[in-house]
């Protein structure tokens, strides 16, 4: 397992990378696997907002694209070394391959960092189990309309 200070170095040295011409916020993300693997993301403007990407994503991405499915915490900084966490769309991105117990490590600056649970972040995060209740819901519904 790498040191928690180690994985907030490695978020750190990833936001150099950064493309950050519009906003000039520089985030770095470093996501440790399950088998100890650390993936690391930069954010990358594009002058379509939309299509910009989040550090948190590019190393999902990355780690996803190497075959990993299960991870353990990850590390998120910024250049203002601001305790910045993940935003709702990668916290529910991260919760689509973690459970609710992932380490969020967030970079307070100097040797300081905030320690958040993904559960704590995002407590009804959507899941294969919403989507299935959902239809199952409408199916009943379905069925109760044939009744009536």
């Amino acid at each position: 397992m790498t040191d928690e200070h180690n994985l907030v170095g490695r978020a750190r040295e990833a936001l150099e990378d950064a493309h950050v011409p519009y906003s000039e916020y520089r985030v770095g993300a470093a996501l440790e696997t399950a088998d100890g693997s650390v993936y690391v993301g930069c954010n990358i403007e594009n002058a379509n907002y939309s299509n910009s990407l989040h550090a948190e994503e590019v190393a999902i991405a990355e780690a996803v694209k190497e075959g990993h499915r299960a991870f353990e915490r990850v590390a998120v900084s910024s250049g203002a070394r601001d305790g910045v966490t993940p935003c709702g769309m990668c916290r529910q991105t991260l919760a689509e391959f973690a459970d609710p117990g992932l380490e969020v490590v967030c970079d307070e600056g100097g040797n300081e960092t905030s320690t958040y649970t993904l559960g704590e972040l995002l407590p009804n995060a959507i899941s294969t189990e919403t989507l299935s209740d959902a239809e199952a819901r409408r199916a009943g519904d379905r069925d109760g309309d044939d009744d009536a």
